[in-house]
């Protein structure tokens, strides 16, 4: 027979279980209930981040249905497979938006996302993370300073020659003085991101492999 403190702990162990259940039950009713909304509200904030970058360029298609996944890319500066969006016009893609990594901030990794219309002219640039000096390296961030709208309309053309370069360097583009390595940092991305775009055009815009659509 089973002796009384004995029965006392398997009826202790029965409780525990009982709510060890019920417990992993419940979260998983939570998580069935919000994982949903979660997902959707994060998709919503990721369209409107891109919808920014993709500035004026006017799309009717689902730009987070509508990517094509890009294996890493030492252009892009990128070490793991990254999606690049495509924004489309009437099933024609107006522009696209990459995602680029500038490696050589001040404080580490800048991680970027370069829009850029079928014709190669930037749409704009956001930084979507970073780990810069606050006061100095974080002028790069579009909350802080308009100093990252400087390369709307900007081509690999404009500037041409040796313009893609802070003014320091002897290039076209602004810095604030006592941090010169973000934006160099962030110059010499964007550029890379439009040199991998010349280079890789046909896919990204979606072109059949026997040759080019007309033009945008």
């Amino acid at each position: 027979m089973i002796g009384a403190a004995a029965r006392e702990s398997l009826r202790t162990a029965g409780i525990l279980l009982a709510f060890a259940v019920a417990g992993t039950a419940f979260l998983a009713y939570t998580h069935f209930r919000t994982d949903p909304i979660i997902t959707a509200s994060e998709e919503r904030a990721k369209v409107r981040l891109l919808s920014e970058v993709l500035g004026p360029v006017a799309f009717d298609n689902d730009l987070l249905r509508d990517a094509v996944e890009l294996p890493p890319n030492a252009e892009l500066g990128t070490l793991n497979p990254a999606p690049a969006y495509r924004a489309r016009r009437g099933g024609e893609v107006a522009a696209v938006v990459l995602q680029a990594v500038a490696p050589d901030g001040y404080s580490g990794r800048i991680r970027l996302l370069v829009g850029i219309r079928a014709d190669g002219e930037l749409t704009g640039v956001r930084v979507v993370s970073h780990q810069e000096t606050p006061g100095l390296g974080d002028y790069v961030d579009v909350a802080r300073s308009e100093w990252i709208r400087i390369f709307e309309g900007k081509s690999l053309a404009a500037p041409a020659g040796g313009g893609w370069r802070v003014r320091k360097d002897g290039g076209e583009f602004d810095y604030v003085v006592g941090a010169t390595v973000t934006p160099r940092a962030v110059v010499k991305a964007v550029r890379k991101a439009l040199q991998y775009y010349e280079q890789n055009r046909g896919r990204l815009l979606d072109e059949p492999a026997g040759g080019a659509k007309g033009g945008p």
